[in-house]
């Protein structure tokens, strides 16, 4: 049930099959100069939506907005603070719980350290401020890094690389402009810089001449399998 798409009394009736949802959180962040801004948004809400069809669960819009430290330098990238991100999942959390929802998914397609971090902690407060939920946080791309084990051919493949790449081909060709060119990073050892795209000039952490429709297509249904047994898990799980 994809909140956006069903009505009040949708949402009534489907109150009554599961009172779990999944709340999608990506970025607006520079993806290389071939996939779209929105990668991380649409990989997490699309792997949402594919679950829902196949399981009880209610699926929440996406969050687009997230932070991003180490692409803010590059064109394109919009962050938020920790702060902030930590005060939007309370407040939606919050709310669906008013609504009767009790299991919640935090499901980020954004992979930044800091960005995991202000999830984990505002999941934290929740479980200590509200007694009757579940909450679960999940970094979608190390479901998919994991879905493409024997598929890739990328060693240390991440951002903009082989996996997005393949995935974005497979949902959204339309939003793939070429092919992208093979990168890695290279940040001096321990050292904080300001200017992150000296060392990473086109935002690409692996190799997207790698990418496939069909590796899109294996890893993606590999992520939804996840996502579906988490929902599973969740549901019977007590303390």
């Amino acid at each position: 049930m994809v909140l956006e798409e069903i009505t009040m009394g949708d949402f009534k009736e489907g109150l009554k099959t599961t009172r779990t949802i999944l709340i999608p959180f990506g970025s607006v962040e520079e993806h290389g100069y071939h996939l779209p801004l929105s990668t991380d948004s649409i990989q997490a809400y699309e792997v949402g939506k594919k679950a829902s069809r196949l399981v009880p669960l209610f699926v929440a819009p996406p969050i687009h907005y997230g932070n991003c430290r180490s692409t803010s330098c590059h064109p394109g990238t919009i962050s938020i603070t920790t702060s902030t991100l930590r005060a939007i999942v309370r407040d939606i959390v919050r709310s669906c719980h008013s609504q009767g929802l009790r299991n919640f998914i935090l499901l980020t397609g954004h992979a930044g350290g800091a960005h995991g971090m202000a999830l984990q902690d505002a999941g934290e407060e929740l479980l200590a401020e509200i007694p009757n939920i579940k909450v679960a946080l999940v970094t979608e791309f190390h479901l998919a890094r994991k879905a493409g084990t024997g598929i890739l051919e990328t060693e240390g493949d991440s951002h903009a690389g082989e996996i997005e790449t393949s995935r974005i081909m497979h949902t959204h060709p339309h939003l793939v402009k070429g092919e992208g060119k093979r990168e890695f990073p290279d940040f001096p050892f321990a050292l904080l810089v300001r200017d992150k795209r000296k060392y990473w000039p086109n935002g690409v952490w692996g190799d997207p001449t790698k990418a496939s429709v069909e590796k899109g297509r294996l890893i993606e249904d590999g992520v939804v399998r996840k996502i579906i047994e988490l929902v599973k898990t969740m549901e019977e799980f007590s303390e």
